[in-house]
């Protein structure tokens, strides 16, 4: 399992590129900054059965992934579930997988084996409800991806916006420093940023960008979301998601 241990200063560093002022000379030269980390990720949409579903799933396919995990190289993985929309409706979509890489051109080795080909053609044979396959990179700080634990989350879908350079401005610029200022009172534990790159196949991306805020437990969550912290960060979201979005809470999954 992956996650980003991000603390507020550190979200906001990654993002802003923002610090503190160096207490060692100007001259001392930078480290050079860590490659990011890349991934595979699975959107599935409802399926026509819930219950045949989660059986192949958890007795099929993720033996499956298990068996060819070390052919297809992906050094951390994470299952989900999407319980409802923020609002309380029948969530977007149903289940997410991400396959987590050390890089891009790892990733890219990993798609092209023999292994990854067979996880893939298994899809079909559950995935009744369709899917959205893509990949992308983290743009969070990765230290502690590999890092696991069992938590409640709330993320944000983001649709393609009308102007990326605009939205990537307002992201970094106010949108992520408003989530810092609140952090606090919201009490998530944990924050995940990803950009999606292409879809599987090399066609444009279906979707843009996800946010995941992790909070200990679900409980925690329903504190989290009902505070004016995260109101007012969910009220900023019109002002730069200009291609719609989709709103989810969920939990990991690691067994039926």
């Amino acid at each position: 399992m992956h996650r980003a241990t991000l603390t507020a200063t550190i979200l906001l560093a990654a993002l802003t590129g923002c610090s503190k002022p160096a207490d060692k000379p100007a001259e001392t030269p930078t480290p050079p900054k860590a490659e990011p980390m890349a991934f595979v990720t699975v959107i599935y949409n409802t399926p026509k059965s819930a219950a045949d579903f989660e059986k192949y799933y958890w007795e099929k396919h993720i033996p499956l992934v298990n068996q060819k995990a070390p052919e297809i190289g992906f050094v951390g993985a994470e299952l989900t579930k999407f319980d409802a929309t923020l609002d309380g409706q029948a969530p977007t979509y149903y289940r997410q997988a991400v396959l987590w890489f050390k890089s891009m051109a790892a990733l890219e080795i990993g798609v092209g084996t023999p292994a990854f080909k067979a996880v893939g053609a298994d899809l079909a044979q559950f995935a009744t409800g369709g899917l959205i396959a893509m990949v992308g990179e983290e743009t969070s700080d990765n230290t502690a991806l590999l890092s696991g634990d069992t938590t409640a989350f709330v993320t944000v879908l983001y649709n393609q916006p009308k102007d990326p350079a605009a939205f990537e401005a307002y992201y970094a610029q106010t949108h992520i420093p408003l989530v810092v200022q609140h952090a606090a009172q919201i009490g998530f534990t944990r924050a995940e940023l990803t950009r999606f790159g292409k879809n599987l196949d090399g066609t444009p991306a279906a979707l843009y960008r996800q946010a995941k805020l992790y909070f200990p437990n679900a409980a925690a969550r329903t504190a989290g979301t009902a505070t004016d912290g995260f109101k007012a960060v969910g009220g900023d979201l019109p002002n730069f998601a200009t291609g719609g979005l989709a709103a989810l809470v969920g939990h990991i999954t690691s067994h039926p």
